[in-house]
């Protein structure tokens, strides 16, 4: 793993929402620190309602992750296009993130502790 990337369990209980509807919570989340970028929480796919999101065509690539593929959030009133990402094949050094997603947390969709 690229040194400046860690990787530890997420303290507590986290839970994301989107559109006024729970999408998931999980006391497994990771906290995924990059540089000094923000931390990143990451969700297990099995404690989010994957039947909000939908595959997306779009995909990136990161030196020290892998690539990441890309899904939208489906509420009742919008679609959130490619506000989650997940890297499915990730490299060797950051592979606690395989069968995680995380989301671009702002005005539409919350992650936070609880």
């Amino acid at each position: 793993m690229a040194d400046h990337i860690k990787i530890r369990k997420a303290d507590g209980r986290w839970t994301v929402r989107a559109g006024g509807a729970v999408l998931g919570e999980s006391s497994e989340a990771l906290e995924l620190t990059e540089g000094t970028y923000p931390p990143v929480i990451y969700f297990p796919r099995g404690d989010i309602a994957m039947a909000f999101l939908d595959r997306t065509d779009k995909s990136s690539h990161c030196p020290h992750k892998g690539d990441a593929s890309y899904f939208s959030v489906v509420t009742k009133s919008q679609t959130l296009q490619n506000a989650v990402w997940s890297y499915e094949e990730p490299k060797e050094g950051v592979a606690k993130i395989k069968d995680y997603v995380a989301f671009y947390a702002g005005d539409t969709i919350t992650v936070e502790q609880i």
